[in-house]
């Protein structure tokens, strides 16, 4: 297996991670990175919100849940021994009425099932020991969940890709990818490239690649913008740590929650809207193509059968602040629209199946000598490094 190249198409966190796996468990073994962007980390990575979590929402026995709480200590460890961000903020997940307290129970099972370290449930009072300023009549408390800095962490691991002999080819859109004898060519224009394996970590991008390297058609990819407020510096102060609301089951979102970054900032968000576009980072950001794409696949239409009312309510939250801000501040009353400004968005790559079921767990397969990564949603960033001994295990093993 040593003097193969493989090629990882993907310059996010998952692709940089997989990369670096790969070069480290086979020396010898020469990795090529393919990303169209002229940086790393350009999409999901570099618009993430800095949380590493602990594993509390993911189903026991679910790839999501195994990879994250393995991934958490891998991270922690890159991270301290790089000398890059990781601060233990800790977590309050919080109920804010009674009809959430039954959620929030099944939610303490489900994450003492996946060994979240140190998660206790706290009383009305120990919440305002935790967080001054917070609501709630309950909440879960996880001290361990941590904030980073995961565009340095990506920036770290392509340097380790380098650092071993592999090359990260960046402006390099893959136009095709075909199987060859004892093979994979991947093209760019006119250019060809020849590896000898091939993982698809291509995130917002990643059916349309599949595509190209004629892999099953579901999941599709459908966009979602998280649009975030950030509070004013002056009140900053209010938030300590991360607090959340009790999910909703139905999602694969967290809902709007505090999240304060490792440069001092907080950041209040993310709703959860159809994007028009796979890079739509802004609401004027519109791609025919995407919509046509989106328009013709029947797992979108019965999604939007099932969910068009959240979707409304989330859509309001888009254009008003009031609106945004009206839930957020159930969990610290003390900060409303007046507190806020305009922050970031990021877009989420959302797996969706043709029976219109929002994907929730990892979905990562091979067919030969291609390994896709489908559906690598929050929390892959925490999971990172743990995804890349999965992929890399697929590849060598499979």
């Amino acid at each position: 297996m040593a003097d193969e190249t493989i090629g990882v198409v993907g310059a996010g966190i998952v692709g940089l991670a997989t990369a670096r796996e790969i070069a480290l468990r086979r020396p010898g073994t020469r990795v090529l990175v393919f990303d169209k962007e002229p940086e790393v980390a350009r999409h999901q990575t570099g618009h993430n919100s800095g949380v590493v979590h602990a594993g509390i929402y993911y189903a026991p026995g679910s790839l999501k849940a195994g990879l994250t709480v393995r991934g958490v200590a891998l991270l922690r460890e890159y991270c301290q021994d790089r000398g890059l961000p990781y601060r233990e903020t800790g977590k309050l997940v919080v109920a804010v009425h009674d009809g959430e307290l039954g959620p929030m129970e099944r939610l303490f099972e489900r994450a003492r099932n996946n060994h979240v370290p140190d998660l206790r449930k706290v009383a009305r009072e120990e919440i305002r020991e935790i967080e001054p300023h917070a609501g709630g009549i309950a909440a879960l408390h996880s001290p361990r969940t941590a904030i980073t800095d995961y565009p340095a962490v990506a920036r770290a691991f392509a340097r380790d890709v380098t650092g071993s002999g592999g090359e990260v080819r960046l402006g390099f859109p893959v136009t095709g990818i075909t199987t060859v004898p004892g093979g994979v060519q991947v093209a760019f224009g006119r250019e060809r490239v020849r590896v000898d394996r091939l993982v698809l970590c291509a995130g917002l991008q990643s059916d349309t690649v599949a595509r190209l390297a004629h892999d099953r058609a579901e999941p599709r990819i459908v966009p979602f913008r998280g649009e975030y407020m950030l509070l004013k510096p002056d009140r900053a102060h209010l938030v300590r740590g991360l607090v959340y609301p009790v999910p909703d089951p139905r999602y694969p979102f967290l809902g709007v929650h505090f999240t304060p970054r490792v440069d001092g900032s907080v950041e209040v968000g993310p709703n959860a809207v159809l994007a028009l576009a796979r890079e739509g980072y802004a609401r004027t950001r519109i791609s025919p193509g995407d919509l046509l794409g989106l328009a013709a696949y029947p797992g979108a239409w019965r999604m939007a059968a099932r969910h068009w009312r959240t979707g409304l309510r989330e859509y309001r939250g888009s254009f008003s602040a009031a609106a945004f801000m009206r839930d957020a501040g159930r969990y610290v009353p003390g900060i409303g629209a007046r507190d806020v400004v305009r922050g970031g968005a990021g877009v989420r790559a959302q797996a969706l199946d043709r029976d219109g079921t929002l994907v929730d767990d990892f979905r990562i397969h091979r067919a030969d000598r291609i390994t896709a990564v489908r559906n690598a949603p929050s929390p892959a960033a925490t999971a990172s490094m743990a995804i890349a001994e999965h992929i890399a295990n697929a590849v060598f093993d499979g």
